[in-house]
């Protein structure tokens, strides 16, 4: 369970397969940068199933996408982000008995993560089979401070026993990605990515081993130094492109020895001279005790969480739950431009390693109202990949503007499958809204002139390019929505209506930098014409979006209402996810909804329907919507609230924030749900605390579920920090730095100087 002291605890933990594979997920350490499973050192029998992985943010390979119909423009090749080197295994051996959790007695056994101090820890006792008992902590972390470094603090204490004791680390060049041919979700190939190119040792301690991409040129490098607390002898060896050290020393009853071992990656991408620089890197992260890059590690996260953190109050269980979700999130997320926020973080293999749209409307708004500077990377990722999303438009046949790819790592298309793929258009869409949100959030007008304006440009151009009118309303055709079960549909509400906020806001961003005397650079660039502006501007003013006044509802899609709906029946609960029971056509023919859809466009565009239309719409899809994706609990939870609908919105919350702690989809040990984490965050802070991000400042309608006694976080607004407390009774904010700015309590405006007091109310807030 988790504690108030950030910590998630499991004591004597099950050797079950199906489990442990489970906390390889679990407890893996990441920065953003790399990415490390928690495996056993030691190794599993040969009979158990193990993803053993260690992954760099945005290295890739190129593999084949086959194709039944090789048609043009269709997916011949993806990126797929690999497994490196395996630096975790530590082979102990006492007194010629090797240690291994299968054999011998496991006396006591725990595995934790503390998320304040940003490292996981195993303990075991263990007793070999011929009645040695030894004590075994193991410390490792992947390093905020230092982001190529990852370090692994294993200690071995004698209870009973002296002899001698061996600790073999090894440094292995030869790892395969993971795959399964029957889920869709993972890699389905087999294939040896990364090709070792040579393993030796730089000195007596410190181990290299340099390898490159079997496709896309590109290399790696990782660097291993080991350090132990006492002489020994040591017998160094290389063997098959991989390195180890065996340390051969006496231990005396209740003595102790510590290893401690250093692990540096470094990727071409970043460092041309990816070897040199690695090696430079271990020779910085030596310099200094271990200790040092602890502290490191706890000062930033210290800085993270004092403005990060989220807690319940009167719910230490779900508070903690939510905990470990923003821990998850600060772990995954990028910290430069050359990477984003894969779906499944650092933490396994589903996905490939791919970036969604997942990154711009469940991780970003995270950052964006707590740490910035990551959400700006996360957009000027986004930046750097223009060219990319230039060339997919011209591949869809697109003359003008940009189609930001479906799912990719470089920028270029990844999916394989077009209708539920490429199709989703709405991409472009997000992205934008991600762009607006910035510039609302920080009024950063020299960012959008030098990189938000070219994008909200490009990719308003693509709705041109793309849309036609037709009985005086702006049309799109034949694109996806965020349901994945709906595929090319004509004038999906949610495409739709983010096409208009998109192309709305590129003539105002347009209209703004005139004025301040900054568009002259971006319209050169992109040649950018007043004409242009003003097609936005038309478009955006008739964009059609399907509404049915029968219903008082906004049909998903054009032909949505036409179709039968699902026959749900008591089997459909042993066949979730649809996708892995029926064939796309039977649920492309049916009124069935994966995910939020038509209900996530309410969410965040609200002010484009009325308040009825809404609800209608939310009581209409929430029948019909598996929730098969993560993504959905969370958005409906936030309308729900909305709509003054506690106890569903809380039921919704549940199934978000306990997700993988749970393992409710029971694909965690491909990774977490990195999304979803973002999902709970938004639950609280845009469904509970009712936050919406408008022109005119933020608006705020908290409730308080009557489950808990309060809940508090901070907020970011204009340069400013906020805290906001919310009790059975008041709504409590206070200004923690910043200038005076306008805020919404209930759709009442004040102005917030210092603080300001505002009771609490209950049910739905209408216009």
């Amino acid at each position: 369970m988790l504690s108030k002291n950030m910590i998630y605890q499991i004591n004597n933990f099950s050797l079950d397969n199906q489990k442990l594979m489970l906390y390889e997920t679990i407890f893996h350490n990441a920065n953003g940068y790399i990415g490390i499973r928690s495996n056993f050192e030691e190794g599993y029998p040969d009979n158990y199933q193990s993803i053993r992985g260690a992954y760099i943010n945005g290295f890739y390979d190129l593999t084949p996408v086959a194709q039944a119909e090789n048609l043009y423009g269709l997916t011949h090749e993806k990126q797929t982000m690999l497994n490196i080197h395996d630096v975790q295994e530590i082979q102990l051996m006492v007194g010629g008995e090797k240690f291994s959790m299968f054999s011998g007695t496991v006396l006591k056994s725990m595995r934790r993560l503390d998320m304040k101090k940003g490292i996981t820890e195993r303990s075991v006792l263990w007793r070999s089979p011929q009645g040695k008992t030894v004590k075994i902590d193991i410390t490792r972390m992947t390093s905020f401070a230092l982001l190529p470094l990852f370090t692994i603090e294993y200690h071995v204490r004698s209870i009973d026993f002296s002899g001698e004791v061996k600790l073999r680390s090894s440094h292995i060049g030869k790892a395969m990605n993971y795959y399964s041919t029957n889920d869709p979700r993972v890699a389905g190939d087999h294939i040896q990515h990364l090709v070792p190119d040579e393993a030796f040792f730089a000195d007596k301690n410190t181990s290299v081993i340099l390898s490159h991409t079997l496709h896309s040129n590109l290399s790696v490098t990782t660097v291993v130094r080991n350090v132990l607390s006492r002489k020994s002898r040591i017998k160094n060896r290389l063997y098959e492109n991989s390195a180890a050290q065996d340390f051969l020393l006496k231990l005396d009853k209740g003595e102790e020895v510590v290893l401690i071992k250093y692990a540096v990656f470094c990727d071409s991408i970043r460092y041309p001279d990816c070897r040199k620089k690695a090696q430079k890197i271990m020779n910085k992260a030596t310099a200094s005790p271990v200790k040092k890059w602890y502290y490191l590690q706890e000062r930033y996260l210290k800085q993270f969480w004092d403005t990060g953190a989220v807690v319940i109050k009167g719910n230490e269980k779900l508070s903690n739950a939510i905990t470990y979700g923003l821990y998850q999130l600060i772990q995954s997320v990028g910290k430069d431009p050359y990477s984003n926020v894969p779906a499944k973080g650092l933490s396994g293999e589903g996905y490939e390693g791919h970036y969604f749209w997942d990154t711009e409307m469940y991780v970003e708004p995270y950052f964006l109202l707590t740490h910035t500077e990551i959400a700006r990377n996360l957009i000027l990722y986004r930046y750097r990949t223009l060219k990319e999303a230039r060339e997919n438009a011209r591949i869809l046949g697109h003359g003008k503007g940009v189609l930001y790819p479906w799912r990719t790592i470089t920028g270029k298309e990844c999916s394989g499958y077009f209708p539920s793929g490429s199709a989703q258009y709405h991409i472009n869409g997000d992205i934008a809204y991600s762009v607006i949100n910035y510039y609302l959030v920080t009024r950063d007008l020299g960012f959008m002139a030098d990189y938000g304006a070219e994008i909200l440009f490009e990719t308003a151009r693509l709705w041109i390019n793309i849309g036609s009118y037709y009985q005086g309303s702006f049309r799109i055709c034949c694109v996806t929505g965020p349901d994945e079960y709906t595929c090319l549909v004509n004038n999906n509400y949610y495409t739709n209506v983010l096409a208009k906020h998109n192309l709305k806001w590129a003539a105002k961003i347009y209209d703004i930098l005139k004025k301040n005397e900054k568009i002259a650079p971006v319209a050169e660039k992109i040649h950018i014409t007043e004409s242009e502006i003003q097609e936005f501007r038309e478009a955006s003013q008739h964009m059609y979006l399907p509404y049915n006044e029968k219903l008082d509802i906004n049909p998903q899609d054009d032909s949505f209402l036409m179709k039968k709906k699902w026959p749900f029946s008591k089997n459909d609960f042993k066949e979730y996810p649809l996708l892995m029971h029926y064939h796309p056509l039977c649920l492309y023919r049916h009124q069935i909804c994966k995910q939020a859809d038509t209900v996530l466009a309410h969410f965040i565009l609200e002010d484009e329907q009325k308040f009825s239309t809404m609800k209608h719409s939310f009581q209409y899809y929430e029948k019909i919507t598996t929730h098969d994706s993560s993504l959905s609990s969370c958005i409906f939870c936030i309308m729900a609230s909305r709509f003054g609908m506690s106890e569903k919105a809380y039921q919704y919350f549940g199934n978000s924030a306990e997700l993988d702690l749970k393992n409710l989809q029971g694909n965690t040990k491909d990774g977490i749900h990195v999304a979803n984490f973002g999902g709970v965050y938004m639950a609280v802070v845009f469904g509970f605390a009712g936050l919406r991000i408008k022109e005119d400042g933020f608006h705020l309608a908290p409730a308080l579920p009557k489950e808990w006694k309060g809940y508090e976080f901070k907020l970011r607004n204009a340069g400013g920090l906020f805290d906001l407390m919310v009790t059975d009774k008041s709504v409590n904010i206070k200004v923690l730095s910043g200038i005076p700015q306008k805020i919404f309590v209930y759709n009442k405006p004040y102005l917030l100087k210092k603080s300001l007091q505002v009771p609490l109310r209950t049910g739905a807030v209408t216009e």
